[in-house]
């Protein structure tokens, strides 16, 4: 990983404060009061080079400005059962804080079916939850703790994960691609459980593709995870897939599933997206429409991954008569 210069960040601080107004407005978003700290993430995502990493800021200031980013969290997806169907689909959810005072994010990879909404919402809910963790998240967590919290924790749950899952494999592209551009190191380290033979197979293959940077972010455990995640958490802040034999099913307690809607962090999340829009609980069904954001191009190492992983998951179309392609294409 890059070892970014103090020399560096205020090369690229200078740079940055000869950017027109409304790039500063939407940039104070971005950094929340941490320039520096905000800086550094995006020269570490361009390996210390100040012209690129000031290159990538600039650009994902202008998505900002041109997708109305800044204005998300005042556009509810309504009515709230639209939205629970939403949530049922695309599973994420805040477990908890590690000791340290990161946030848990708890991602059910492969139990999402991303089936009751068009991609539009998907993304908008997406990123959603990416400004609420940057604005409203991590400023309590650093609040909190007394010193900068500005990074989280990512578990990732393959239980259940099928070969029908690479049907969205556009929409997880485009989800990635707003990510590695747009809300650059804003993962200290990505664990994922609950891994079937399938993901182990192609783990391999694709892990040779992903940047540097990544990999050394990225641990398998063994099973759920539990013993090892204990090592930074509290068993109150395991997401309810990690807590043992039988726990990566959906739990039918909304207190413990971080997935569902009725949990504290999904219901804090809508409440305040309602009351940046001005809405109140409505009396009448509200006519919905999704936010449609510009999901940047994918760069070419990202097609490759996409054709790789689609080359290595027919390998197993036929293995124990279980899983089967039918004329699945991956887009780039």
């Amino acid at each position: 990983m890059a070892v970014v210069s103090q020399e560096a960040i205020m090369q690229l601080k200078a740079l940055m404060d000869q950017v027109d107004e409304p790039l500063r407005r939407t940039f104070q978003n971005v950094h929340q009061g941490y320039i520096v700290e905000t800086l550094e993430r995006f020269l570490k995502a361009r390996d210390g080079v100040v012209a690129r990493a000031h290159k990538m800021l600039v650009d994902s200031l202008q998505w900002r400005l041109e997708n109305g980013i800044d204005e998300i969290l005042s556009k509810p997806i309504v009515p709230v059962n639209f939205y629970r169907g939403v949530r049922d689909s695309q599973l994420i959810g805040l477990s908890g804080y590690t000791r340290e005072g990161l946030p848990v994010f708890a991602i059910g990879v492969g139990l999402s079916t991303f089936d009751k909404a068009s991609v539009h919402y998907y993304v908008q809910s997406h990123i959603q939850i990416n400004e609420y963790r940057d604005r409203v998240i991590l400023p309590a967590a650093t609040k909190k703790k007394g010193k900068y919290i500005g990074k989280c924790v990512k578990i990732l749950d393959m239980s259940g994960l099928k070969l029908s899952a690479l049907n969205q494999i556009k929409l997880l592209t485009a989800i990635s691609t707003v990510d590695d551009l747009n809300y650059p190191e804003k993962t200290i380290t990505y664990y994922i459980v609950n891994v079937p033979y399938i993901f182990s197979a192609c783990w391999k293959v694709v892990k040779p593709l992903l940047q540097e940077r990544t990999k050394l972010k990225v641990q398998v455990l063994q099973g759920c995870g539990r013993d090892e995640l204990l090592k930074i958490m509290d068993y109150s802040a395991l997401p309810h897939f990690c807590r043992g034999s039988g726990s990566s099913r959906r739990s039918d307690n909304a207190v413990e599933d971080c997935f569902s809607l009725d949990h504290h962090f999904h219901q804090e999340l809508y409440s305040y997206i309602k009351k940046q829009s001005g809405i109140v609980e409505p009396t009448r069904t509200l006519k919905h429409g999704s936010v449609h954001v510009e999901v940047p191009l994918a760069g070419p190492k990202k097609a490759e991954f996409c054709r790789t992983l689609e080359s290595e998951w027919k390998k197993f179309q036929n293995q124990d008569n279980v899983y089967r392609l039918h004329d699945i294409q991956i887009s780039d």
